[in-house]
């Protein structure tokens, strides 16, 4: 629907005859506010937002230029275009103007023509840039939702493939995503704290979040045989259920060679790799110790262990929300980074409260 309303013009002058001619000039194509006085702009624009000021530099009171600071402190009124008109034709007086944002110097008196084409011309700048403006609003959204539109299938794709991995390792159930939602309750707690917030406060939540999901992935390489044995595994087969970090890693960078996202599956890798890793250097399967053990690691260690105290398993009955904390904090120094643990006795009662809600 074309817009037929005429564009909105403020003049401000504080002489009544020059508020006469530019108003005889103008008003056949614009609306326009004849205004004597700075204050008396600033009163209009509590209610009318113009298209362009024209803006008189003498002035009793307050002058052209202190009105012009105001307006671009301003954040509803900085982008209106303010045209100064004046009868003053020194350089130093239109550089003054065009320093404070003016975006264009007339002087008096009048010359009809001049003065409508100079404005017919502004008036064009601005629409122009107003309409790439849109444009660019309008990218940056579809940008945003494509942008979404395919995490959302990234997520759908990860999580699939960490539940065929539980889909097989019939005693773990909701692991995955019990495990996802203590990292998520942990890590919050530790930016709350303050705790490794410089290396937290870094990291794409989302990305490690989902990312998380993958930390069992290598157990999709391990036989079903050993993967669901009711009864407590050989010493052998202990072994061949460790190398499920290394496969994991194998399985991500699999992946990696079709995709260009390198910071997610990073965090993937990381999560994959050491996991089971121990602060005092007993894990596996690198043996890592200490602040050796990327923070990633760290984390999961303790969602990971947390999650398979409180579980039901063939070879153990399930340990209260009590038993699994204690056990979480006597491993501090041992098995896991006191730090970390120190958060988690916060939260512990949060852990527990997600165990009970995503129970198998």
């Amino acid at each position: 629907m074309k817009d037929n309303r005429k564009p909105k013009i403020m003049l401000v002058d504080d002489n009544k005859v020059n508020l006469a001619i530019g108003r005889s000039i103008l008003s056949e194509n614009y609306d326009v506010f004849a205004l004597s006085s700075a204050d008396k702009l600033f009163e209009f624009l509590k209610n009318v937002i113009p298209d362009l000021i024209l803006l008189d530099i003498d002035m009793p009171g307050m002058d052209g230029y202190e009105t012009l600071t105001i307006l671009k402190a301003d954040k509803k009124y900085a982008e209106i275009p303010v045209i100064f008109v004046t009868a003053k034709t020194s350089e130093s007086d239109e550089y003054a103007g065009l320093d404070l944002g003016a975006i264009d110097y007339i002087t008096k008196p009048f010359n009809p023509a001049l003065l409508l084409k100079r404005i017919e011309n502004h008036l064009l700048t601005q629409k122009q840039k107003k309409s790439l403006q849109d444009n660019n609003n309008s990218l940056i959204k579809m940008v945003k939702e494509k942008a979404h539109q395919v995490f959302d299938l990234q997520n759908a794709i990860i999580s699939n493939m960490a539940e065929i991995v539980e889909f097989r390792d019939v005693v773990t159930g909701q692991h995955i995503s019990r495990t996802q939602k203590y990292l998520k309750k942990l890590m919050e707690q530790l930016i709350k704290d303050g705790v490794y917030e410089d290396e937290l406060l870094v990291w794409d939540m989302n990305e490690i979040l989902l990312s998380s999901q993958l930390h069992d992935v290598g157990k999709i390489a391990i036989s079903d045989t050993i993967l669901n044995k009711a009864g407590n595994l050989t010493e052998e087969e202990r072994e061949i259920m460790k190398t499920h970090t290394q496969k994991g890693v194998e399985v991500i960078e699999k992946i990696e060679t079709s995709t260009d996202n390198s910071d997610f599956l990073e965090y993937a890798k990381t999560f994959a790799r050491t996991h089971h890793e121990k602060w005092d250097g007993s894990g596996y399967p690198y043996g890592l110790s200490g602040m050796n053990i990327p923070l990633e690691g760290r984390i999961m260690a303790i969602a990971d262990v947390y999650d398979a105290l409180i579980s039901e398993r063939p070879y153990k009955r399930p340990f209260s929300a009590d038993e699994s904390a204690q056990i979480i904090i006597n491993g501090s120094g041992t098995h896991f980074d006191p730090a970390l643990v120190n958060t988690f006795n916060k939260v512990k009662d949060e852990f527990a409260a997600i165990a009970v809600e995503y129970m198998d």
